[in-house]
């Protein structure tokens, strides 16, 4: 394992022209200390030609396999092989400005030596966090909660302390999400920090897409690792019934009803499965 500032790990699967434009992002960083470990998660060899591509423009990538494709267990195959002392996971499909490892490393190197690093997420988070640092205090009750993970940057120790990402949790699995919440969640409850960076910014398409019977299936499979969440770190009641109403209760405020509130019911139907199935699995 060869040590290096930064380790990137970059799970993908059936992806080629938005991954080549993540890879062509990094190439372009102006901080150089950092490897890329593509997890791949293809059944066949379609990303060879791009991983060459990249290596050819001077990028430092480690490839490794990894089957069955799940989101949180890639992360965590490639977390076995990382060597950088901060860790990253970027999408297949976002990009990074050439200056945001740079950002990141000096808020890293800052006198309070934060153990994490949220970036700045420009399409879908122009206003930035609420707050300048995430505490259990606020998060427990799901203020300034979710975080995305391509925006999240920790140290290796956090992984040390506090372990790898919940494999149970996340896209394509029962438990649709949640998967980043946890990791952040179990971090600031053993008393690690985690700062607001707007000076790093990364790039993600924000898509809206409409309100149809597959789109509802994928909401309610999302919502299910809101659920799983609560049961999971025993968030209090309140938080929980707020949580279960919200969705629901939304679009008759907003005026917004028929296809905004079938989508706030699968969303809250969603929570309820992934809190009674997430008790369930715990008895």
């Amino acid at each position: 394992m060869n040590h290096t500032a930064f380790s990137l790990i970059l799970a993908t699967v059936n992806r080629t022209a938005e991954l080549e434009q993540m890879l062509r992002s990094l190439a372009a960083q102006t901080f150089k200390d950092f490897e890329v470990i593509v997890v791949d998660q293809n059944i066949d060899d379609r990303l060879q030609p791009y991983v060459e591509k990249a290596r050819l423009s001077g990028l430092k990538i480690i490839r490794i396999r990894h089957q069955p494709a799940n989101l949180s267990a890639a992360r965590n195959a490639g977390l076995h092989v990382a060597g950088g002392d901060m860790i990253g996971f970027p999408d297949d499909d976002c990009w990074y400005e050439p200056d945001l490892l740079m950002q990141v490393m000096t808020r890293f190197s800052a006198s309070d030596a934060p153990d994490g690093v949220s970036a700045r997420w420009m399409e879908e988070n122009h206003s930035g966090l609420k707050a300048g640092q995430l505490t259990w205090e606020r998060s427990k009750v799901f203020r300034d909660i979710p975080v995305a993970s391509i925006t999240l940057f920790f140290r290796r120790i956090v992984f040390d302390k506090v372990g790898n990402f919940d494999a149970r949790l996340g896209s394509g699995l029962w438990f649709g999400s949640g998967e980043e919440t946890d990791l952040v969640l179990r971090t600031l409850h053993a008393g690690m920090r985690i700062v607001y960076e707007p000076a790093a910014q990364v790039h993600h398409p924000a898509q809206k897409p409409a309100i149809n019977s597959h789109s509802l299936v994928a909401a309610r499979s999302r919502a299910r690792g809101t659920g799983a969440l609560w049961a999971k770190h025993k968030l209090p009641k309140w938080v929980i019934f707020r949580g279960l109403i919200a969705p629901v209760m939304r679009p008759f405020l907003q005026g917004s009803l028929g296809a905004e509130l079938a989508h706030g019911y699968a969303e809250a139907t969603g929570r309820l499965d992934g809190l009674l199935g997430w008790q369930r699995i715990q008895s």
